[in-house]
Formats: structure tokens, C-alpha cells, sequence
């Protein structure tokens, strides 16, 4: 098996070309013709899941998150992406990344996160053009109250608290949904006609919502963290004997809730 052999799996399900611009979605280390005999997954690729990886002998990380977004001045062991990196290299361990473009296929990010709350009808919500974009929008079996609909969200995505804008008084049907930093669909929620939208990194002033909208922030890590199981389903179908794993030790998300 070759590092190529995984990469055609994942950019079959998620092409490379709808990522979205600025993003570094692929591989970032190692060669396509690399070999390689076991993969480890996350969502994020930090130094202790390289140690990982090491440990159980995967030669290949995937990840959600790229561990190089932007542009490295200096690759040091002192900061957290140096030391993956270093530690990577050293250890001959590919590194690939399926972001955005896990995010804006139907079956991705947020349609996982429209099937745990059981949506129907789906369709993209910011739609590209082709089918695919960023986060989706469906209707609930039956509709409920607001309370409810929170109570849902939080047994549905294992959550202790949400955030939310000042709870609708009406029953929420349509919901909207984007896993990671969806502030920017809030405008699409709306004129989807979705009573609750529900992402990640919604910022403060984004809470003043209009009558009859309601926004609800569940975490960006907890919003995400079910494509690990989608990308681990995805390979290990198309390889059934092949050694791939999800990280057993390492929960990465850096938020603490207290």
C-alpha cells in the first residue's frame, strides 16, 4: 500500500479542487509514493499524536485539521506545529489533511452533524454550484419547542453546555446546521428560513438575533469530531484488512469547560 492509495480514497469521497481558498487541505508531509502500513486518525495532528503514531507504528496521520495552515517562517520543536513536524519527519510518518473539502461534501462535516439530530430533507445550505458547500439545513421529524430542541442537541453531541441567543419563543422545525467556525452562514441560515442555527466560533454580536431566529454554538471541536469516524468508515471500507485506527488516547480539542 502506498500513501497515494489512501489520498484516492478520501479525495474521491472529498476532491481536493472544492476546498475552500486559503485553506491546505492534502498532503503536507511525505510523498504519494511512500509506503505505508497503518494510518492513525484525529482531528487535529499535534505532537503527542505523532508520539502516537510512533507507538502503534503508523506511518501515515490523518487529520481534519491541517497541521500546516498557513505559511511557516521557521519550523522549531519549541511551538506545537514545529515539534509535529519535526517529530513526523524524523519518524518518516506521511502526514494528510481532509478539511474544507470534508467539510462541503454532503455526506461530511455537517451532514453528521444533520444526522444526529435526525434532520430530513438536507440540502446544502451555501451552496458552490456543484452540489456541494458549506453546511446544510433540514427539518425535524416533528417540531418542538425551543427547550427541547436544546435538550436534543445537547444528548445528541454528548454536550454538558451550549451556547445560545435568546431561546425562540415559537416551535423550531427547520434547523440549520456547519460544523467548525460557521459564523459567516448565519445570513444563509436566515434566508434558508431556519428557526435555529447551530455551528461553532459564533462571536458575541451574532447572538442579537431577529425575532424568530434563534443561534446555537456547540464547540468546533465537538461540531467536528464525528468525520474521524467518517474517514476511518471510508477507509477501512475500501481496505477491509488493512491496520487503520482512530487515536485512543488524545482528545485535542484545547477548550475546557468548567
Amino acid at each position: 500500500m502506498k500513501v497515494k492509495d489512501i489520498i484516492k480514497v478520501i479525495e474521491d469521497f472529498a476532491p481536493l479542487s472544492i476546498q475552500e481558498g486559503g485553506d491546505n487541505s492534502g498532503l503536507c508531509i511525505g510523498s504519494p509514493e511512500d509506503e505505508v502500513n497503518s494510518v492513525l486518525l484525529a482531528l487535529d495532528c499535534t505532537p503527542e499524536l505523532v508520539d502516537e503514531a510512533v507507538t502503534v507504528g503508523a506511518d501515515m496521520i490523518v487529520t481534519h485539521h491541517p497541521l500546516i495552515f498557513s505559511g511557516l517562517k521557521k519550523i522549531s520543536p519549541d511551538n506545537k506545529i514545529g515539534a509535529a513536524v519535526t517529530k513526523a519527519i524524523k519518524a518518516g510518518v506521511a502526514v494528510y489533511a481532509a478539511h474544507t473539502n470534508a467539510d462541503k461534501v454532503i455526506a461530511g462535516v455537517s451532514g453528521a452533524m444533520s444526522a444526529r439530530l435526525g434532520l430530513q430533507n438536507v440540502r446544502v445550505l451555501d451552496e458552490d454550484g456543484e452540489g456541494t458547500g458549506l453546511g446544510v439545513v433540514g427539518e425535524l421529524p416533528e417540531p418542538m419547542g425551543a427547550e427541547a430542541f436544546v435538550a436534543l442537541v445537547k444528548e445528541r453531541f454528548g454536550l454538558k453546555v451550549v451556547k445560545t441567543s435568546k431561546p425562540l419563543e415559537k416551535a423550531v422545525s427547520r434547523v440549520a446546521v456547519c460544523g467548525g467556525s460557521g459564523g459567516s452562514l448565519i445570513g444563509a441560515a436566515r434566508k434558508a428560513g431556519a428557526d435555529v442555527y447551530v455551528s461553532g466560533d459564533i462571536s458575541y454580536h451574532n447572538y442579537f438575533t431577529e425575532d424568530g431566529f434563534m443561534i446555537m454554538d456547540i464547540g468546533h471541536y465537538e461540531s467536528e469530531i464525528e468525520i474521524v469516524d467518517i474517514l476511518f468508515s471510508l477507509i477501512k471500507k475500501n481496505f477491509p484488512t488493512f491496520a487503520v485506527r482512530i487515536t485512543q488516547n488524545i482528545n485535542s480539542n484545547p477548550i475546557y469547560y468548567f
